[in-house]
């Protein structure tokens, strides 16, 4: 029997904006191409890079949302923080929205943060809130260990970019977002933002999760266990 490869740390982010009397969602299509669910809408999102690990924010996460990042065995502070990066680096690469406030902020090495650095803005980590995690089936040839952000889009800079890496990338109603092609995590995800209430959703102000889910596999069939002391 093969040996599972080992889940690497990704994070992606939901970007929320009020539409009508409920929300929409920030997704886009992954490529036919892909190796990784082709075809299937996401949200923004990716692997930890080794640059995440050593940007510092002035912003920090609120405790509930790290102690919501810590919950995996052998997650550090400075593990958290590199996961709050990655979601913000990988949303701005893939939508060329950025979630981040002017701030004196330095990028230790060339690459995407360059350009936060230019615009003098910092990756605002107090807006994120955790909604939910899941670890990729055992069976799959690449696996990640993928936290999922929730914020308000009103907290984000820059215009909707489109490009090759997420295709439709747009804005969805929530109930339609459910009906596009996507894997059983999206929606479940999906199905929580939806908890909310459009009244958690306006105001600016990003929406709190009452609680937080975390999806893992037996076999190829999604188990779901809810943590729900949030304060």
């Amino acid at each position: 029997m093969p040996v599972p490869v080992r889940p690497r740390d990704a994070a992606s982010l939901l970007l929320l904006k009020p539409e009508g009397l409920g929300a929409a969602i920030l997704m886009g299509r992954r490529p036919p191409t892909s190796s990784f669910i082709p075809d299937a809408f996401v949200f923004p999102g990716g692997k930890v890079d080794p640059q995440d690990r050593k940007v510092e924010c002035p912003f920090p996460l609120e405790a509930e949302t790290e102690r919501g990042l810590r919950s995996g065995a052998g997650v550090t502070a400075r593990t958290a923080r590199a996961l709050a990066n990655a979601a913000i680096r990988e949303t701005y690469e893939e939508t060329g929205l950025l979630l981040a406030r002017p701030a004196n902020f330095h990028a230790q090495e060339p690459g995407t943060w360059r350009e936060f650095e230019r615009q003098g803005l910092a990756p605002d980590h107090a807006a994120l809130r955790m909604i939910g995690r899941a670890i990729t089936p055992s069976v799959s040839p690449v696996r990640y260990h993928a936290r999922f952000f929730v914020a308000s889009a009103a907290g984000v800079r820059g215009s909707l970019n489109a490009n090759e890496e997420l295709l439709d990338l747009a804005w969805y109603p929530l109930g339609e977002a459910l009906r596009l092609p996507i894997i059983d995590v999206t929606r479940l995800l999906i199905e929580e933002v939806a908890r909310l209430g459009p009244l958690k959703i306006e105001g600016g102000g990003s929406p709190r999760p009452t609680r937080r889910a975390f999806i893992h596999y037996r076999g190829e069939l999604p188990t779901v266990r809810y943590e729900t002391s949030l304060n």
